[in-house]
């Protein structure tokens, strides 16, 4: 007998390997069930409600600084996404070039980095930008916040747009060009609503995951909800206090996610006819 048929006779049958593998993922689910339970009941237990009552206040406002930090950077953002998606798709190799090197540098570095570039490294050239009117603007802590997420989200909207314009068919500009339509029209009333369309879902993706990565804006004395929550930790020294912001910041996503769910089926309810 060969090695090949000594391997094939020792391994176990087929059937064996299916009951196997439900009988595993039972148990693992089980077993974090019982996680889930164990840590609801011990909540349920160590609950305090004059803690929420407090601070809900505070809370309050530390999301709303979350909401509108996330809101007013992500359009920022856009904005700055729309000539670098263009760059990148330039046959210009100075506008290649360029909006490349953008595109990766703030891809390519990790965020914290940038806002402590922008927070700490600005202020080494206060006397340029009190020449030019904008210290005022770089001396507050949201607006270096602002201003570094907004070209952080910029870089990475460009390639959502650039990716969801690149993927409409070629076939929609030819055709548009054979009735006679500028480039303009074809672009803003053919091209841009199906990529808009494709790129829905990555827009979507983006803003989760900058609602998620503000909290980092914390550390330059930003109260946004993580903000408050170490403030509050930080008289009360009560983990639950962390557990409220885990919840209101996986309340904003949820809602954000069904808001998508919403607004694709309206945009796609022609294709499922």
């Amino acid at each position: 007998m060969s090695v090949a048929e000594r391997m094939i006779a020792a391994s176990p049958p087929p059937q064996a390997l299916t009951r196997r593998r439900p009988l595993a993922g039972i148990l693992a689910i089980g077993v974090w069930i019982a996680v889930a339970i164990g840590f609801l009941f011990y909540l349920g237990t160590v609950f305090d409600p004059t803690l929420f009552t407090r601070f809900g206040p505070s809370y309050l406002s530390g999301l709303w600084v979350t909401v509108s930090l996330v809101a007013v950077s992500f359009v920022c953002g856009a904005i700055v996404s729309v000539p670098l998606a263009f760059g990148r798709m330039s046959k210009n190799p100075a506008a290649q070039w360029a909006s490349f090197a953008f595109v990766n540098f703030f891809r390519g570095t990790p965020l914290i980095a940038q806002i402590f570039l922008v927070y700490y490294g600005f202020g080494e050239f206060r006397g340029f930008f009190e020449s030019i009117g904008l210290w005022g603007f770089f001396r507050e802590a949201w607006y270096c916040a602002l201003f570094s997420l907004a070209l952080n989200t910029g870089a990475y909207q460009a390639e959502i747009l650039r990716g969801a314009i690149e993927s409409v068919p070629r076939g929609q500009w030819e055709g548009a060009r054979s009735l006679g339509l500028s480039k303009l029209v074809i672009f803003w009333k053919i091209v841009l609503p199906q990529a808009m369309i494709v790129a829905l879902r990555p827009y979507a993706n983006e803003i989760i995951l900058m609602i998620k990565a503000s909290a980092i804006v914390a550390i330059i004395t930003v109260y946004d909800l993580l903000g408050v929550t170490r403030q509050a930790y930080s008289r009360t020294f009560d983990f639950q206090t962390y557990i409220w912001a885990a919840l209101l910041y996986l309340a904003i996503v949820e809602a954000l996610r069904h808001a998508t769910d919403f607004v694709e089926r309206r945009l796609t309810r022609h294709l499922k006819r």
